[in-house]
């Protein structure tokens, strides 16, 4: 089964060239994960009395444009598969041009699509913990697939550049970690190449949870096709790895 979700594009989430910011698309994606979920009955309300949370491990995005401000936006999502300890939602992303933009629609129009997998943690244990036998996840499952290359992360030998960041209340969420969308903030106030009216895939991938008081180092690459990251913790450890792919 499939759910859609639409919002509107708000002045504060995009840049200056008027286009959503990559990291606050990923909000929008984690809220429909979340809000669906919830629906559902085991989302966060359901996990948390357990001990439980969601966590997103790994995320690819393409997007053949951004929505820009104003503009309305429709999430269509659905559960590929949850297999194991992972569960994976695909979305589709479509937009409907406001009367601020040059060619305004009464049409919603196919912009991006996107794949992600998600467990769920142990917030005591601080480990990944295979539920989906539990009779609340029954029936959830639609089954289509979206066909999406998985991009692999590599180590970053020479990089072109490092940023520290230090991990602050702000970047917290309710999970007691640094937010997902806080670490690809990070990474784009490092180093953002120019996408504007081109596609571009975003691939992030989760290793390790920063924690308050922590500091990462944001290591990045330019390449020919955009910019890969890295970004480790005080003992080395990779916490996240992502590469922006501009194609086109």
């Amino acid at each position: 089964m499939k759910y859609n979700y639409e919002y509107e594009i708000k002045y504060q989430e995009v840049d200056g060239e008027k286009r959503l910011r990559l990291f606050n698309l990923e909000n929008y994606l984690l809220e429909v994960a979340g809000t669906v979920a919830d629906e559902l009955g085991f989302g966060i309300a359901a996990l948390h009395p357990m001990g439980l949370t969601w966590i997103l491990t790994r995320l690819s995005v393409e997007m053949y444009e951004l929505p820009t401000h104003c503009e309305k936006v429709r999430f269509e999502t659905w559960i590929e598969s949850n297999v194991h300890m992972l569960s994976t939602r695909n979305f589709r992303i479509y937009a409907k041009p406001s009367e601020f933009s040059h060619q305004p629609s009464d049409e919603w129009i196919l912009i991006g699509q996107c794949k992600s997998v998600w467990a769920v943690l142990d917030l005591e244990k601080r480990e990944i913990v295979n539920v989906f036998n539990d009779p609340m996840f029954e029936g959830c499952v639609d089954g289509e697939v979206i066909e999406m290359a998985r991009v692999r992360m590599t180590t970053i030998p020479e990089p072109t550049g490092v940023v520290p960041h230090k991990v602050v209340y702000s970047d917290i969420d309710y999970n007691g970690h640094c937010n997902s969308c806080r670490y690809l903030q990070a990474m784009t106030d490092a180093y953002l190449p120019d996408y504007y009216g081109k596609k571009v895939r975003l691939d992030i991938s989760y290793s390790k949870e920063a924690m308050l008081g922590e500091t990462l180092q944001t290591y990045y690459l330019v390449t020919e096709d955009g910019v890969q990251y890295q970004q480790k913790n005080e003992a080395g450890e990779t916490s996240c790895s992502a590469k922006i792919t501009v194609i086109g």
